[in-house]
């Protein structure tokens, strides 16, 4: 994700010259790469040059820290300025204190329908509501049988009529329906075409004024680049939706859309698509993002994805067990669990300062633990639990199941030993010790 704008940024800073002070002349040749930089990123010309502008009246004559090269600062005020750019503060989802409608638009192929579900898991798992899914894809049989699919996934229940032809109605009913049962959210998936057309218009148009959402989101392909503005541009005109959600950013996205679509439409982005996970839906933060952009890294999305997988009993009942010396392969095998759900591998690395530009052009498999879960599989449950036992027959026997060297099996041993002593000393062990020494 942003890995070509990230580099070009990289190089712009790196030529600025001189120190005591940016000037005319030192930063000339750097903001003509920016410019180049964003525009190879897919933003519009216009919006490159005036970026530029803003950042070259915010730089010149500034002055610079004896510990601080120009370039530095210059990463400190264009970060400032995409940010801006972006939004400035995160909005995420704004819902009633009773029944919320939110009403999803989009083009044909945006993701609409499985960004509709990962919505409905958002607001069940992180706002504590309960929600209805609403199948208005009136046209395509294929969209209500696939939102009926994800929603069996996340556990929620699907509203659907069949034979109705008349999305406004279908969609009155539903919010009827969720009354009655006391649902707190109702999301409608709605039909998107292939091309912006005035009958889709109308259609979204009255379903807005039939259902006065408490949110309309519009969800667009974000690997469309300058196309997804456009698009974005024209829907703002015609239903003048509340916020932006932009999928498929964890694709092979120049970035355009995500940098650009506020600026255009002076609405927010709330929510980017990461993944094709139910759980892979994040709220959109601006200074992260510039972060990211600029290879800052993201430690605290890094921070709050881990804790939505931490199981509080789960860490307590591993704890004593690294205490006791019992903590196993099984115990090992949920631990590879957990960070497998936070998400791509690489992307995770990534939100690690400085890792993002180590990790360039290293090919990091997502399935990069799979040869150490077979090894595990194909130990017996005496072997996962008692993981000195296993002798050297007991290794070739593990290598020979798995599809893996005797050298894997070692060198899989040898990590899950070093795992438990570096566990071992993060529990409390050497840590408590350190601290007893320097009370006295």
């Amino acid at each position: 994700m942003f890995e070509n704008l990230s580099d070009k940024l990289d190089k712009a800073f790196k030529i600025i010259k001189g120190k005591g002070r940016i000037t005319e002349i030192n930063i000339a040749e750097s903001l003509k790469e920016v410019r180049k930089a964003l525009i190879d990123a897919d933003v519009s010309y216009s919006i490159a040059k005036e970026f530029c502008a803003t950042v070259k009246e915010k730089a010149l004559g500034r002055e610079v820290l004896t510990a601080v090269e120009p370039g530095q600062l210059m990463v400190k005020i264009v970060h400032d300025e995409l940010t801006a750019l972006m939004g400035g503060q995160a909005q995420g989802i704004n819902l009633n204190a009773g029944l919320s409608v939110v009403l999803i638009a989009g083009l044909q192929g945006s993701g609409k329908t499985t960004f509709s579900a990962k919505l409905a898991n958002y607001v069940k798992t992180k706002k504590n509501k309960t929600v209805l899914l609403v199948a208005g894809d009136v046209y395509r049989p294929a969209a209500i049988d696939q939102l009926k699919v994800l929603g069996e996934q996340i556990n929620v229940e699907v509203y659907s009529e069949d034979g109705s032809k008349d999305p406004v109605a279908i969609a009155r009913n539903a919010v009827a329906y969720a009354k009655g049962k006391s649902i707190g959210c109702v999301i409608v998936d709605t039909a998107g075409r292939l091309a912006i057309d005035e009958q889709m218009m109308d259609e979204i148009s009255r379903l807005k004024t039939a259902l006065s959402p408490s949110e309309t989101l519009f969800v667009v392909d974000s690997m469309t680049g300058q196309d997804a503005v456009n698009t974005a541009k024209a829907f703002n005109e015609k239903i003048d939706y509340d916020g932006v959600v932009l999928t498929k950013l964890d694709g092979d996205t120049r970035g355009g859309a995500a940098l650009t679509i506020k600026h255009v439409v002076d609405k927010p982005i709330k929510f980017v698509g990461l993944g094709e996970k139910m759980e892979d839906l994040d709220v959109f933060h601006p200074e992260r993002m510039a972060n990211r952009i600029l290879g800052m890294g993201d430690i605290v999305s890094l921070v709050e994805k881990a804790q939505a997988q931490f199981d509080q009993e789960q860490a307590k009942r591993i704890t004593r067990k690294i205490k006791n010396n019992e903590f196993d392969f099984n115990d090992f095998l949920s631990q590879i669990a957990q960070i497998k759900k936070m998400g791509n591998i690489k992307d995770l690395m990534g939100m690690i300062p400085g890792m993002g530009k180590m990790l360039k052009d290293v090919d990091i498999d997502n399935d990069a633990f799979k040869s150490i879960e077979a090894m595990i599989g194909s130990m017996t449950p005496f072997e996962r639990r008692n993981p000195a036992k296993i002798d050297t027959s007991r290794r070739k026997r593990i290598a020979r199941g798995s599809g893996t060297t005797i050298d894997e099996v070692n060198r899989l041993m040898k990590q899950f030993d070093e795992t438990k002593k570096m566990m071992k000393m993060m529990s409390g062990g050497k840590l408590n010790a350190m601290r007893n020494f320097r009370r006295r």
